[in-house]
């Protein structure tokens, strides 16, 4: 039986070897360990990642692909039909919603190319000029569980950012394991029930975050934490359970502030 060390199958899936360690936290891969405490795959976990990729470019979430994963392992293609059918629905809901959104904005944008074509008045810019509009803004954001990050500009959280004669707050992952991290970031901050602020000094920032007290998700969050520390060790970070839920609070340089809001969003 052909069998995998973790690099050899990141290799062989085209996934990196972070990712396959987070679906083994998530609860969606299992491996087995050498005696010398290696994991080691078989054959099934390529055709399980090949199922799980598929279920990420149909736009599901880590939790629906768990669900999934049970009748998948059945072996009875009509269980995972079943499974499938309502979760692909509500992802053409959501995703013809979007397109609604795009093509008002789209709309909007001629409007404001229309007025930009015809003459600038005198002096400044002003209400009436052309430059400007009211109202509220877009609702824009991709869907959830979408795989692709073009939307986003994760350029922002890699460019070092200088403060003063402070070292260069940076991240140092490559752009493409970059924008896999802030998936997964993404993925379980999606189940935030609040976010604040957190109280810091003149030189500091933070925010914590609020789950419920759910197993696989606390094991998600000490995975990301863990790895987070390898590649941005200027974040400080303190996970607390207890009381039926738990919360995740986030310190770091006043710098890193805009690498902070892209990763765990504004607090409120």
């Amino acid at each position: 039986m052909t069998t995998y060390r973790i690099s050899e199958l990141s290799q062989q899936v085209g996934v990196p070897a972070s990712t396959l360690r987070f679906y083994e936290d998530s609860g969606l891969l299992s491996a087995d360990r050498t005696p010398s405490g290696y994991r080691i795959y078989d054959q099934s976990a390529v055709d399980r990642l090949a199922f799980i990729s598929s279920a990420k470019l149909m736009g599901l979430a880590l939790d629906e692909i768990r669900d999934l994963l049970g009748a998948w392992q059945s072996g009875v293609c009509a269980s995972v039909r079943r499974q499938l059918a309502p979760l692909i629905d509500q992802q053409i809901t959501d995703t013809e919603h979007r397109l609604a959104e795009l093509s008002a904005f789209a709309d909007r944008l001629r409007s404001v190319r229309s007025e930009l074509a015809g003459p600038a008045p005198s002096g400044g810019c002003g209400p009436g000029c052309g430059c400007m509009i009211s109202g509220a803004a877009p609702a824009v954001a991709p869907p959830r569980g979408v795989a692709d990050l073009g939307l986003m500009d994760v350029s922002a959280v890699a460019a070092p950012v200088k403060s003063g004669d402070d070292p260069a707050i940076a991240c140092t992952l490559s752009r493409d394991d970059l924008g896999e991290r802030t998936l997964q970031w993404r993925e379980v901050l999606g189940h935030a029930r609040y976010r604040r602020p957190v109280d810091t000094d003149a030189a500091s920032v933070g925010v914590e975050v609020g789950f419920g007290n759910d197993a696989v998700l606390i094991s998600q969050l000490a995975y990301l934490i863990a790895a987070e520390q390898q590649c941005c060790s200027f974040y400080d970070f303190t996970l607390h359970v207890g009381g039926g839920a738990a919360s995740l609070q986030v310190r770091a340089p006043r710098a890193a502030e805009p690498l902070m809001t892209v990763l765990f969003g504004e607090s409120a």
